[in-house]
């Protein structure tokens, strides 16, 4: 199934780090082209030399999911350059846990700007393309915290990834048959994702709980496996965890 990733174009938001560098590493590898798009451009410069010069196909656009003008000129720059998009990973995230007691509404604000609206900006971009071709991929990440409420501390995290579950649930049904949705729900991934929690008591027990993680290029496998199914194969939701993880 490795030709149905071969020559794909595919858009990846968050790809300056973790998930999103594995996977735009992974797919490249496979044939694909991967645009990217993230904040920091001398790390999309680096990912995106690192590709080419094995061989690979990959440009980048520094892009800051809250900004849907940016999101848009992601993905107007894919199709300018290589005259389609058949994938779009709506990856950007980010995780700052703590009580609700704490009362921290600007992270609300955050996650609820990157986690919810950056996957809304990508969907917005990406649908009209995928509705004239007639083709077309969604991948959007959520979370195991998206199944089941992260608690303590997590609760709007949780919130803003269960909101990403029913879009991509709702889009599914809206624009179907052409256009296939899939949802990745990861439990602890190695990733910078740990990194975003800035309340002292929970980030020792976040940094305790991701003790168990897997690394990013599972989820990337897992990504790729989405997308090499044959067009009539819409894979809709994949979780994936640590095998030692309950949560």
């Amino acid at each position: 199934m490795e030709n149905n990733i071969k020559n794909k174009v595919v858009v990846i938001t968050g790809a300056s780090s973790g998930l999103g560098e594995e996977t735009a590493k992974y797919l490249a590898e496979k044939g694909a082209i991967v645009v990217l798009g993230a904040r920091r451009a001398d790390k999309l410069e680096q990912i995106v030399n690192d590709i080419n010069a094995k061989g690979g196909t990959a440009l980048y656009q520094v892009t800051d999911v809250t900004s849907k003008v940016q999101v848009q000129a992601l993905v107007d720059i894919a199709v300018t350059t290589y005259g389609k998009i058949d994938v779009l990973i709506n990856n950007a995230g980010i995780m700052p846990i703590a009580p609700m007691a704490e009362v921290r509404t600007d992270e609300w604000d955050s996650m609820i700007d990157i986690n919810i609206k950056g996957v809304l900006y990508g969907i917005a971009a990406a649908l009209p393309i995928f509705q004239k071709q007639e083709t077309g991929h969604f991948i959007n990440l959520g979370s195991v915290a998206g199944i089941k409420v992260f608690s303590p501390g997590g609760t709007v995290y949780s919130g803003t990834k269960y909101a990403v579950r029913a879009i991509s649930d709702g889009l599914r049904h809206e624009v179907g048959r052409n256009i296939r949705t899939t949802t990745i729900e990861p439990g602890a991934i190695d990733s910078e994702l740990k990194l975003s929690t800035n309340h002292q008591e929970s980030a020792v027990g976040v940094n305790e709980f991701y003790k168990l993680a897997i690394p990013a290029s599972s989820v990337a496998r897992a990504i790729a496996f989405a997308i090499e199914q044959p067009a009539d194969v819409d894979i809709n939701e994949i979780v994936i965890r640590p095998t030692i993880q309950d949560f």
